[in-house]
């Protein structure tokens, strides 16, 4: 209103100059409010331990499910991408959520949450699991590792980390309202994850514990590079060999410096962690599954184990079990596609142009050179293999079903 009004009495011969003076001041007070703006934004975005170091190393900040996190550093996305395929990244992790289950009773009160058999895992084994709703849905995906050391070790997502904390407490009182003897305790520990085929190189040389007998899905408590008290977890989101360290926050940037030292290693950020995830076939929590999906749809049966689909004792399993199988009407699948870029909300479409289904995730495919991307379609047109089409700019692009991973995992077992 005001710009406009400044021109109105000024001679013809200045209304030009007036107005892009105007319009200049308009987008630098415009361009002034965006980055205040920005600025009361990021003031609220939570911290990790890293976050002083992620800024002096060059990280470029976003916002990921409320936190300032590295989306990549002064390499690009595609060479921190090849560098984790090729030799090994560190990726801070810090905002997952970490509990602490004790008591007695930690495995039936995590079982009444969760589809994996807990009881059946082997002292400082893991398994990947699901909290489901008694519709069926998944709340959220998860570790639980079975430590000697008396408790569960559980991490989450963090887009989720209010709604699993809730979750949890909510069901605790329940069990301590029984008798039941258990107790949580979240974590504020630091989490580090280094991903990579040269992972073992370099980490042992700052742990006494032989790394060939930590296998997938395994987990002890070490010294690393003289700092004691750490997890390490062998697991990631990579779909490489790797770990995850949980580790004092007093001490996580000595430990990120200690290994970044070595030559095999480089920061990565969100970017390239999406690009690694996706290329394993792996799902990101309120893209590709969400509480509206079952572990059946989501072709996450896997998850669920053998004991606990005939006991029918976690929730939605009424929904769940016989799902598996009568089947559904929709499936996650893999798709690759050439050409533009498919991206999440992309339609999918059959050969005669019907909509089957959308994308959930997708990204051109740095180690393919293929456009890789995971979504739900129709069960009929599941099958590994069958032409499809997606709908990319509004123009029919061919398609393919394919298996997933896209990319061979490389995670180590003897």
């Amino acid at each position: 209103m005001w710009a406009r009004s400044s021109i109105v009495a000024v001679p013809r011969q200045w209304a030009t100059v007036t107005v892009t003076a105007t319009a200049k001041s308009a987008c630098a007070l415009g361009a002034s409010h965006r980055r205040d703006a920005s600025s009361r934004a990021e003031a609220t975005w939570k911290k990790t331990p890293l976050f002083d170091f992620h800024k002096a190393h060059g990280g470029k900040m976003v916002e990921f499910a409320g936190w300032s996190m590295p989306v990549q550093y002064k390499d690009s996305h595609v060479s921190s991408h090849m560098h984790t395929r090729e030799h090994c990244a560190i990726f801070d992790v810090s905002h997952m959520l970490q509990t602490k289950v004790h008591g007695k009773d930690r495995i039936k009160f995590m079982e009444s949450l969760v589809v994996a058999d807990i009881s059946e895992l082997k002292d400082n084994q893991g398994t990947l699991s699901l909290f489901t709703n008694d519709k069926g849905g998944i709340i959220d995906d998860l570790i639980v590792t079975k430590t000697d050391q008396g408790y569960l070790y559980v991490v989450s997502n963090a887009g989720c980390a209010d709604k699993d904390s809730a979750h949890m407490k909510t069901r605790l009182a329940e069990f301590k309202a029984s008798g039941s003897d258990v107790d949580l305790e979240f974590l504020d520990e630091a989490l580090i994850a280094l991903q990579g085929p040269s992972m073992s190189q370099v980490l042992q040389q700052g742990i006494k514990e032989d790394l060939s007998k930590l296998t997938f899905m395994t987990s002890a408590l070490a010294t690393v590079f003289g700092i004691p008290d750490c997890r390490i977890t062998r697991c990631g989101y990579t779909g490489e060999d790797g770990v995850e360290i949980s580790v004092p926050k007093s001490k996580v940037v000595e430990l990120t410096e200690r290994l970044l030292a070595h030559s095999e290693v480089k920061l990565a950020g969100l970017g390239a962690r999406d690009s690694l995830r996706l290329e394993a076939g792996l799902c990101l929590y309120g893209n590709d599954i969400d509480d509206s999906t079952t572990p059946v749809e989501a072709s996450l049966v896997w998850t669920i184990g053998k004991r606990r689909r005939q006991a029918k004792d976690f929730p939605g399993a009424d929904i769940i079990v016989p799902q598996i199988k009568a089947k559904t009407a929709r499936k996650r699948v893999g798709l690759v596609s050439t050409g533009p870029p498919v991206r999440q909300h992309t339609p999918i479409l059959s050969p005669d142009g019907k909509v089957i289904g959308e994308v959930t995730s997708g990204c051109p495919s740095p180690c393919l050179k293929k456009n890789v991307a995971m979504g739900y379609v129709d069960a009929a047109f599941a099958k590994n293999g069958t032409a499809i089409q997606v709908e990319v700019r509004k123009k029919a692009v061919d398609a393919i079903i394919s298996k997933m991973p896209f990319v061979q995992t490389n995670y180590y077992s003897v």
